[in-house]
């Protein structure tokens, strides 16, 4: 790509084109950090961007209200032009609803970055754009991608990220080449507990609270260890507060993934990000995609396919991925599966919150399997199971502090939604310890009524 006359622009660019008159209607409140609340309202039809230098972002307020300074970088596409070679396809890395990423590296500082471009031509926009700068500057956690900064000299828009040196979780999971070697059973479980606790952050400790709105794999990516970061923030929207319960707006995200209220109703909750979650859970599990048509009629669609496994415990081996061969704990596949089949409930509000969710992942990312002392035979014999891990499936506190302390009952529930806790239970009947049966009768006393409380409320009551 050469250069642009667009270079140094010092021009202010609106970026809240009038294109979206239903995303107007409701005033959003700017997400700040957990430790805030007093952050100042905003009226979406007045926000803009001042590109100037290597300043702070102002964006704009109401007429009588402050604006909200934002300490993220600002470059010039002439900045990014050099960190990236001109945009060269070497630099290339991938692409998605916003655009393309490159490779590069800041001149000024030597960091490596990825750098996305704005599609002029693709599905997202200058609104999606000023959202994912506005959410990536006030939203920090250790399982959200970081954001440098951003450009937006006259009509470019690009953002720029740290880089994410293992790509993202699609590139590890799903069509991998056959000298690729697959995801081990922990690194697994140790994405899908770092992703919940993501999600966790955005639904239970932003202020006020936000709805990702586009979980899926290809958006999770992986720093060094496989530390799973989520990222492509424009779609969020802020989640509902004080007695709405859901936020009406235009259906987007990508088709597998999205709750089947969201996709009929156009009306989001934080229910639907779990939904989506499960989707990905699935995914994990499966090694499938979540759509996918090269696979046999009636195959096409992870959820739908299976749901009629999530019947009878005999078979939930078949939906561990193959290319596991085996080794992975029979008990993990079991609980992993509960919370699956939780997660993807037609009905939002039996659906678990995530905080539930994050401490039953980081039960089982933090209880490493070791296939030197355990053993899952192909008829479906049992693990040996350490000490620790005996109790009728119960979950615990993630040791490193980062859960809500909220628990996932895996026992309590509806009878028509409970096989894969039927199938905990079955396989903890033998064991009879008395210590690990005293732990989880209060475990499963304290949260089942709980669980009850959540199904029995309305949706308000179980997004509030």
């Amino acid at each position: 790509m050469g250069c642009l006359p667009c270079f140094n622009s010092r021009k202010e660019a609106k970026l809240n084109p009038e294109k979206e008159p239903d995303d107007r209607k409701q005033q959003q409140t700017a997400p700040s950090m957990p430790a805030s609340s007093n952050a100042p309202r905003l009226s979406s039809d007045r926000l803009g961007v001042r590109s100037q230098g290597r300043s702070k972002m102002e964006i704009q307020g109401p007429k009588d209200g402050p604006g909200i300074q934002i300490a993220a970088q600002t470059f010039t596409f002439r900045d990014l032009a050099a960190a990236t070679g001109n945009f060269r396809p070497e630099c290339f890395i991938g692409e998605g609803g916003f655009g393309s990423v490159y490779k590069g590296r800041l001149e000024s500082t030597g960091q490596v970055v990825a750098v996305k471009q704005l599609d002029r031509n693709g599905l997202q926009g200058n609104r999606e754009f000023l959202v994912e700068v506005l959410m990536l500057s006030l939203l920090h956690h250790a399982n959200l991608v970081n954001l440098i900064g951003y450009c937006a000299d006259g009509d470019q828009r690009l953002l720029v990220y740290e880089f994410m040196p293992l790509g993202s979780l699609e590139d590890h999971l799903l069509d991998l080449p056959p000298d690729k070697e697959p995801l081990d059973w922990n690194t697994r479980m140790k994405i899908a507990a770092g992703a919940a606790k993501g999600l966790e952050y955005l639904h239970d400790k932003a202020n006020p609270p936000v709805i990702y709105r586009d979980f899926k794999s290809s958006n999770i990516l992986l720093d060094e260890g496989f530390q799973p970061k989520l990222s492509d923030f424009g779609l969020a929207k802020l989640a509902p507060v004080g007695d709405k319960s859901h936020v009406s707006t235009r259906v987007m995200g990508t088709h597998g993934y999205c709750a089947p209220e969201y996709a009929m109703t156009g009306q989001l909750t934080v229910k639907s990000d779990v939904y989506s979650f499960g989707v990905v859970l699935l995914e994990l599990i499966t090694g499938r995609k979540a759509i996918d048509n090269t696979l046999p009629h009636g195959e096409h669609n992870l959820v739908s396919w299976a749901r009629p496994y999530f019947n009878d415990h005999r078979k939930f081996a078949k939906l561990a991925d193959p290319r596991l061969q085996g080794r992975f704990p029979m008990r993990g596949l079991f609980q992993a599966l509960a919370v699956a089949s939780m997660c993807i409930q037609e009905q939002a509000a039996a659906r678990p919150l995530i905080g539930d969710v994050v401490t039953a992942l980081s039960y089982l990312a933090n209880n490493a399997y070791d296939p030197s002392t355990s053993h899952r035979g192909l008829g479906g014999k049992e693990d040996k199971i350490s000490g620790d891990e005996r109790g009728r499936g119960r979950v615990r506190r993630n040791e490193e502090g980062e859960g809500s302390g909220k628990r996932c009952d895996l026992e309590g529930g509806s009878e028509k939604d409970d096989s894969p806790r039927d199938a905990v239970r079955t396989l903890d009947k033998d064991l009879e310890r008395e210590r690990a049966v005293a732990e989880a009768k209060t475990w499963g006393e304290n949260l089942r009524v709980k669980w009850k409380q959540g199904a029995q409320g309305s949706f308000d009551g179980s997004n509030g």
